[in-house]
This record gives C-alpha cells, structure tokens and sequence, in this order.
C-alpha cells in the first residue's frame, strides 16, 4: 500500500467525522477557559470531570464564531445573570468539525442559559447547605443593631456612582442625623471580588471596636457581575462578622449569598443609607416615647409625693402641738424642781455657813493659843543657836580670809588668822 501524507490522513478522518458526525448534538460540559479574540469570535475549552471532580476524562477544544458570539453573549448574561467563565457547566448545541491543520474541534450554535441557572441555583443551595450545617447561617443575624449606629464602615469601590449615591443620601438626610462613614474601597465586579472583599473586612476587623455596622454596597450593572459575591469563603466571613452586616449590592431581582447570610438586606445604595437613616428615626422616635414617660412618670410621682407631704405636713403640725405642750408642761415641772431644789440647797448652805461660823469662833482662840505657843518655842531656838550667844558662853569662832575655819589641815603657813571672842577679837599668823 503506498503511504499516505499527514494531511491526506487528516483529510480521510475529516470525510469521515463530518459524513459519520453531521448532525447537531447538545453538549453538557464544563468551561475550563474562556477567551475573546479580537476579532470577536470566542474560544473555549470544554472539560469533563470524574464524580469525584478532581480528574479529567473528556477535553475539546470549541469555538463560537462572532455572529454568533455577538447574539449568545447578551442573552446568556441577560438570562444567567453572569458573562460566561471558567468553572461554569453549560448545556451547548455543537456540531463536530475536524481540520487538517487545527485537528478536532466543536462549534457551538446555540447554548441553554436555564441550565448554567440552574447550576448556578444549586451552588447556592450547596453553599448555604454548607454554612447551615458548620452553624453559621443566622450568627450575622442574631447579632443585635446598636441604637446609635451611626459609625458606618463602607465596602465599596472609589468611583462606584453607588457609593455617592450613598454618601449623599446619608449626610444629607432630612432629619439632621449626624454619621460618621469611611470607605474601604473593594473591588465589587470580576475575579478579584472575593479577595478584594474580604480585606477590606480584615481591615476593619483590625479596629471594629470604632464602628457600629458595616456596609457592602455595589451600585447598578449588569447582573452577571454579581457572581463574585456567591462563594463560600465571603459568605462565611460575613456571617461570622462581629458587627451587623448590610448589603445593598444589586436590584430587587437579585440575590447572593452574601445577601442570605448578611443581617440586613436592601435593595441598593441608596436603600441602605435609607435603611440607617430610618433606624436612627426610629431610635429617635423611642427616645422621645421615653422622654415622655419619664416626664409623665416624674409629674405623677411629683404629685403623690405633694400628696404625701400635706399629709406629712399636718401630721408633724399636730404632732409638733403635742410636743411642744408636753415640752412646756416639762419644763414647768423642771423649773419647779429647781426652784425647789434650789430654795433647799440655799437653806442647807445657810445653815453649813452658821455651824461653821459657830465652829470657827469655838476653835480660833484654841487655835491661836497654840500658835503663841509655837512662836515662844521658835523664838527661844533660834535665841540658842544666836553666835553672840554662844560666844558669850565662852566660844569663839575663828576666821580665815573671811571664811569660818572648821579644818586645821587646809590652814597654810603665814596666813592670818581672826578669832571672834565675846569682847574683842584676836589677830594670829600660822606657823
């Protein structure tokens, strides 16, 4: 048999696959790539996984050619509500092609977008499924609103025209409400949204005990920009949040995981400044209810206590009459008793003061008697111990440079001695 060239080979399968394969077959397949030519056509690659999802069994490459492209990419982000991306499962009309250069391949004509919703739904399911049964679902939720919850972290993109919608609505609100707002700018559309999302949330984690809530907001756009808010990891973070989480990322139609895992829901920016302003009136109003009742409470109280001081004010005015008169008759009975008292002790004195006049005039001659007596005996001692006295007796006293020798041993040669006799004196020197 004479050989064949590679591309009469190429050539007899593309005969057979295109006689065997003509016909147009829907596909179930998963997207592994994505990608748009500049020309306008897309290029994609399907892939087939085993049951546990982890290995390929099946790959091919596909095609869509732009006319087509330019009519199937609108329908199926209007009706799936996200652009066509690596991971999604799709169900695609194709025909099976095979070329001598670029070897077999699938031509998508037509693609089903309830399928990928459908998809897209169970994700969902399994995710929230998921969070339910770690015990996290409703944590978000549960966590009470403060009162005053006008500290608001912002997660939003800079320029998002949301993100003014929202700043205006809130600061400029009717009321005069007085918040206090700071963005932690995210990335709120593409791959990059659950990331971007969750360090913004680390960021006020970081100093939540300065906020009172927080607040993702998205402004508006087209729905398939909402995929990147339905993952797991975001949806979690949300829920265990420790500050109550609203979100205002998409219209009334849409709805994320983030959106059932988050403590409030509303429908936009500008919803959710309302939503804040609203608590606040709402905060506002039950602070003037308890204003009025503690006035209506403080004047009920004022007027029995009024009341109960009359009543009071009466019985201290009888009671004080009672007192005083027992006080009265009291003091009476006490002047009484000290006039009496008094009257008696002025008898008693009286009467103290004559029998010790009666005594005194009984004793003081005695007493004097006595005294003479004493004066005598002083005056005849003292007449004894007289030195004239005794010099008369026949002493003498000796003196030495003044002073009355009584010691013989401290004399000293040659010092002049003078003896004091009765009559005259006496002039010595020692020898």
């Amino acid at each position: 048999m004479e050989p064949l060239t590679l591309y009469e080979l190429n050539n007899l399968v593309r005969g057979v696959v295109e006689g065997a394969l003509s016909d147009e077959y829907w596909l179930q397949a998963e997207l592994s790539e994505v990608r748009e030519a500049y020309n306008g056509h897309c290029y994609v690659e399907f892939v087939e996984k085993d049951k546990r999802g982890r290995d390929l069994v099946a790959k091919a490459r596909g095609v869509i050619w732009a006319g087509t492209y330019s009519l199937l990419k609108p329908m199926f982000e209007r009706e799936a509500g996200r652009p066509l991306s690596p991971g999604l499962k799709v169900l695609v009309k194709v025909t099976v092609s095979f070329h001598e250069l670029y070897g077999y391949s699938l031509t998508v004509r037509d693609i089903d977008p309830t399928y990928t919703l459908g998809d897209l739904a169970r994700l969902r399911r399994e995710i929230l499924a998921q969070l339910e049964a770690d015990g996290i679902l409703d944590d978000n939720k549960s966590l009470p609103m403060p009162l005053l919850a006008n500290r608001i972290a912002v997660i939003s993109s800079a320029t998002a025209a949301g993100y003014g919608d929202f700043c205006n609505q809130l600061l400029g609100n009717e009321y005069g409400f007085r918040f206090t707002t700071r963005l932690f700018p995210a990335v709120m559309q593409g791959e990059r949204v659950e990331q971007s999302v969750l360090s913004a949330l680390d960021a006020i984690m970081a100093e939540h005990d300065r906020w009172d809530v927080v607040v993702i907001i998205r402004g508006g756009g087209a729905t398939s920009d909402l995929s990147g808010f339905d993952t797991y990891l975001l949806a979690a973070a949300c829920a265990q949040f420790p500050l109550p989480v609203i979100t205002g990322i998409g219209h009334e139609r849409d709805d994320t995981v983030i959106d059932a895992v988050a403590h409030t829901r509303v429908k936009t920016p500008t919803a959710a400044a309302a939503f804040l302003v609203n608590h606040q009136l709402e905060t506002a109003a039950r602070l003037d209810d308890l204003c009025r009742r503690m006035v209506s409470g403080v004047e009920m109280r004022m007027e029995r206590e009024r009341g109960r001081m009359v009543q009071v004010a009466a019985r201290l005015s009888s009671a004080f009459v009672r007192v005083r008169t027992a006080g009265e008759r009291r003091l009476d009975c006490f002047s009484q008793r000290m006039r009496h008292a008094w009257l008696q002790r002025r008898a008693d004195e009286e009467h103290r003061l004559q029998r010790t006049g009666e005594r005194m005039r009984t004793a003081l001659p005695r007493r004097m008697e006595r005294e003479h007596f004493r004066l005598q005996l002083a005056g005849q001692r003292c007449e004894a111990a007289n030195p004239e006295t005794l010099l008369k007796r026949g002493y003498s006293m000796t003196f030495c440079g003044g002073e009355l020798v009584r010691d013989a041993a401290r004399l000293h040669a040659g010092e002049e001695l003078t003896t004091r006799l009765a009559e005259g004196e006496i002039r010595s020197i020692v020898q």
